[in-house]
């Protein structure tokens, strides 16, 4: 194969097809939305229930915003990952017939051919980036939305008697910062389809975050950077190991290989009881230590980026989105779980307005937060909880059915700019856990790790 950048190489694959045909599908979406909500306005003129007509509408905004996700990759598919909480998030029957599409979602872009993979390599390393890599895996081991990785072995150029050694060669895709820019700017002015079948998400925000996030993704030297203070923080854990980042480019990072077993994902689909508990506990644990040690909260709780060691740790990998949290995990929300724990929802109301969730305090009263929330708070109340599929989807049907009590909640309640990606990576993981059906000491790992909780928790 060509490694040399004299020789015609054929350009790799675009990441999803020409600029024009991905602005076009995503350009559909809002004209099919206007079409639907004129329909549904003329069925009420004649009678039809409110109800019926909410459902009708969601039905069919989310089968064209998922059928349009799911052909494309780059931003599209970013976005998608973000929104990947809809699994478990939607009633089943508004979801379950694009459970399919939101996993594709989750898979990686069509591989870089060898010829384009030696081309960056080059450009990352130099033209003699072989006699750094004496063995190099055309073929990519893993692959996600931005790039994909390549198993190799690594010469130190600092320490020219050492042993190579195997790393992990993560690559960015050509072309993937102007596809992820492109897309997620058409995404954000699809708001208003997004809430019709989310009510209480702006998703602006989210969006914005997304391009804040993915402009920190591109650049894999931020992630080397966020990578080493973890692998740091938990060199000596007993439970976690972190690869450490051995070199990296702006489009390059070198890790130390993780020879895994399986992935969390795996045990989800066939892991014995007692893995998923394990598992899932050592999981939460992290999430929550995270940032109690290293400032930084890891932003992909996605099942994949955790792999099963043959020493029983889970080993977590990808660290290209993290929210930099430099006190830890907000205090007030330790506070306001810990006001929901003890009863006392009139706390929860004022530190909710205090915080902007809620306009004013007369948008809600205790009673009907308590309606709302107190279920969602049951994990923190018993010594040991069992997450499971029925429990979460008894809790999104409480509060999403357009007839509930819950939906209108929802929609008075607002979601702070900064607490979006916190919100998203709970609400991920408690999607992680309810798939693994884990049961694990919950109260006790927010009471080691969440700031505000254990203040003055009575028993």
């Amino acid at each position: 194969m060509p490694d040399s950048p004299e020789q015609d190489q054929p350009k790799g694959r675009p990441l999803t097809g020409s600029a024009f045909a991905r602005t076009a599908r995503l350009a559909s979406l809002p004209i099919g939305f206007a079409g639907r909500t004129t329909l549904g306005l003329g069925k009420r003129v004649v009678g039809a229930p409110a109800n019926l007509v909410l459902d009708e509408v969601q039905r069919r905004t989310a089968d064209q915003i998922f059928s349009v996700l799911g052909q494309l990759k780059g931003g599209a598919m970013k976005f998608g990952q973000a929104m990947s909480i809809f699994e478990s998030a939607l009633p089943d029957e508004l979801i379950g017939p694009y459970r399919e599409t939101l996993v594709k979602l989750q898979d990686s872009a069509p591989p870089m051919p060898p010829a384009t993979v030696h081309r960056v390599m080059v450009q990352e390393f130099g033209g003699s980036w072989r006699a750094q890599f004496p063995t190099f895996e055309d073929r990519p081991a893993a692959s996600a939305s931005i790039g994909q990785v390549h198993r190799a072995t690594w010469l130190d150029p600092a320490d020219p008697d050492a042993a190579p050694v195997d790393v992990a060669v993560k690559l960015q895709y050509p072309g993937a910062a102007k596809a992820l820019i492109s897309d997620l700017r058409q995404i954000g002015r699809l708001a208003r389809m997004f809430g019709i079948i989310a009510p209480g998400l702006d998703v602006k925000p989210l969006v914005k975050e997304l391009q804040d996030r993915v402009a920190e993704e591109l650049d894999y030297s931020l992630e080397a950077e966020a990578q080493r203070v973890f692998a740091t923080a938990f060199a000596d854990d007993p439970e976690i190991t972190v690869p450490m980042p051995m070199a990296h480019t702006e489009r390059a990072l070198v890790s130390s290989w993780l020879e895994a077993d399986s992935s969390l994902a795996q045990i989800i689909t066939s892991g014995t009881q007692e893995e998923r508990d394990r598992y899932g506990e050592a999981y939460v644990r992290f999430l929550f230590a995270g940032p109690q040690r290293t400032g930084m909260l890891h932003a992909d709780p996605h099942p994949g980026n955790f792999r099963i060691m043959p020493d029983g740790r889970l080993g977590v990998v990808d660290f290209g989105a993290v929210a930099r949290l430099p006190d830890g995990l907000p205090p007030t929300m330790g506070r306001l779980l810990r006001f929901a724990v003890d009863g006392d929802y009139d706390s929860v109301v004022e530190g909710l307005h205090e915080e902007g969730f809620l306009k004013s305090t007369k948008d809600l009263d205790a009673d009907t937060i308590a309606r709302y929330i107190g279920p969602f708070v049951e994990p923190a109340q018993v010594e040991r909880f069992t997450f499971s599929r029925e429990w979460i989807r008894a809790q999104t049907l409480r509060v999403s059915a357009p007839t509930a009590e819950g939906m209108g909640t929802a929609m008075k309640i607002n979601l702070p700019p900064q607490y979006l990606l916190i919100h998203r990576v709970w609400i991920g993981g408690i999607g992680v856990l309810s798939q693994l059906g884990a049961t694990a000491p919950f109260r006790a790992i927010l009471e080691e790790s969440l700031p505000g909780f254990a203040d003055e928790l009575q028993d």
